[in-house]
């Protein structure tokens, strides 16, 4: 008898949202969402998820439809990420930095049939709509008062409170998820996240990053719940936890410790220059934050002498893990017991091992597996992959091969099976956590009428990791300076992706090929500038 090919009876999985469900049944009393003064029950909660979905099915959204989402931290956000998962449909949240022009280029991609906005941002309900004319806009609350008539999310809910809401039949491979991210190139792809996958993505968490989380466990939101902190509070709704969000939406470490006195906070999702900002004030002494046990950071790797420091302001609790949004962080893992004097001397700037289910391979470009302290591109497979590009081809094309999902990212692993990441195929940098391509700047820049030529590289900074250096070439006659290209840059690009420094040469450095190297890009900058070799020491 043979098993190969072998069809499944069925490919029905639980819906995501019936997490809040089972909650809402188990622990109806326990705290569920805390945002400001404002607390919401585990019952509470999952009514105001039906009510919003009902809202949103009688704005005509129904399974398989994407609704984006536009906003910073509340738990508005969280309730439309459940009532969107129990239609059955896609959630597609931005960055809410990204400018207007780039919240528009989403939507020609996600073609949302309800684009859910806070009041804050009308100029991007405007560019939505001027790309979408048949996408209903509905209102998150925010600090300015309503722009029109279409109907808010609170409104939804107080009308439809009555409303009863299954949750709707999903399949292992059933979208829930368009999570953007950038290319080389700078054009923004939507990796398809589904029901299946992220279901293993959770139980993954919670076994290799916050082994023994319970219902009485509660979460400090610090980051932006529209990429990793999301994902992260899935992983504290499946256990029935607490969700508590800061109600500034700029960090105020005081405020932060505060929270997790108040609650006996256990656990936060952040990214090294967050956690940085935090073990650095002096609240992280005047508070009790002893509650803490997982304090998880992704995004980049931390600087050894920040370790330490976070190390002895807040204890052994510090799991650090690296993932891209495509496999949405499930490609190592390096836990409590591998941040102390003695691994971290044994193993500097190691970003773990791999994670549970996950198999990973250093590989050439030829595909085949290099062995220990060989360099080559980070390569993964296993259920936490996702599930393609959505209508894009060729970039599924170029990230696959033999059913490796290829990172771009270049590294080594050692014999004991650590991967250490030492460069990355694209050119890439991640500042403050957050990713910036160059290309993308770089064609933007282009577009300025002065410019000509320009390269865009990150460079090392021990506040950020790293910041973005524009190296310009005029046009002949042009005249042009750092402030005004910077002010013109930020009104078309997210504030966190404009060059930190912009310099002017009357030429870049090419190679024999014609090309513009980035690597003789760097080198240069740093026989011209002095500082730059001297943040380079700093950093490392």
């Amino acid at each position: 008898m043979s098993f190969v090919n072998m069809t499944p009876t069925s490919a029905r999985v639980m819906n995501l949202a019936y997490f809040a469900t089972r909650n809402a049944r188990r622990f109806p009393n326990h705290l569920a969402v805390v945002f400001g003064e404002q607390e919401w029950t585990w019952q509470a909660f999952d009514a105001r998820v039906s009510a919003l979905a009902a809202g949103l099915r009688a704005l005509g959204v129904g399974a398989g439809d994407t609704v984006l989402a536009h906003s910073r931290n509340s738990n508005e956000m969280i309730e439309a990420m459940i009532a969107v998962f129990r239609l059955g449909a896609v959630w597609v949240p931005t960055n809410f930095r990204l400018a207007p022009g780039e919240v528009a280029t989403m939507a020609r991609v996600a073609e949302p049939a309800v684009f859910l906005c806070q009041t804050d941002y009308p100029d991007h309900a405007a560019a939505v709509v001027a790309e979408r004319a048949d996408c209903h806009i509905v209102w998150f609350t925010g600090d300015n008062a309503v722009p029109d008539a279409s109907p808010q999310v609170s409104a939804l809910i107080d009308r439809h409170m009555a409303a009863p809401m299954t949750n709707a039949v999903v399949e292992r491979d059933t979208p829930c998820w368009l999570f953007f991210t950038s290319g080389t190139t700078g054009s923004p792809k939507g990796a398809v996240l589904t029901h299946g996958q992220l279901a293993f993505v959770i139980n993954n968490h919670l076994c290799d990053l916050l082994p023994g989380l319970a219902h009485e466990d509660g979460s400090l939101v610090v980051a932006p719940i529209s990429h990793g902190a999301g994902m992260h509070q899935l992983n504290v709704m499946a256990r029935g936890g607490t969700t508590v969000m800061m109600p500034a939406q700029k960090l105020d470490p005081a405020q932060a410790f505060a929270l997790i006195e108040r609650y006996r906070l256990t656990n936060m999702f952040t990214v090294p220059t967050i956690l940085k900002m935090l073990v650095e004030h002096p609240a992280v002494d005047t508070y009790d934050h002893a509650s803490l046990r997982y304090v998880i950071y992704a995004g980049a790797s931390m600087y050894e002498q920040d370790q330490k420091r976070a190390l002895a302001k807040l204890g052994p609790v510090l799991v650090q893990y690296y993932g891209l949004g495509e496999v949405t962080g499930n490609i190592t893992v390096l836990p409590p017991c591998d941040h102390n004097d003695e691994t971290v001397a044994l193993r500097p700037r190691t970003c773990g091992f791999e994670r549970s289910g996950m198999q990973v391979t250093i590989q050439d470009d030829e595909g085949n597996e290099l062995g220990p302290g060989e360099t080559g591109e980070v390569c993964v497979i296993g259920p936490a992959v996702f599930a393609g590009y959505y209508r894009n081809p060729e970039a599924n094309a170029k990230s696959f091969r033999d059913g490796w999902f290829r990172t771009g990212d270049i590294g080594h692993m050692d014999e004991s099976g650590y991967v250490y990441l030492t460069g990355r195929a694209s050119d890439m940098y991640i500042s403050g956590g957050s990713n910036v391509y160059p290309r993308e700047i770089e064609e933007l820049m282009l577009m300025h009428g002065a410019i000509t030529e320009v390269a865009v590289v990150g460079v090392p900074d021990a506040q950020w990791g790293e910041v973005g250096v524009a190296v310009c070439v005029l046009h002949g006659g042009a005249s042009l300076d750092e402030s005004a290209l910077q002010d013109w840059l930020k009104t078309r690009i997210a504030k966190y992706k404009v060059p930190k420094r912009i310099v002017f040469w009357e030429a870049l450095p090419k190679s024999g090929y014609g090309k513009v190297p980035k690597r003789m890009v760097l080198d240069e900058l740093k026989r011209r500038d002095a500082s730059l070799e001297a943040s380079a020491r700093l950093a490392e």
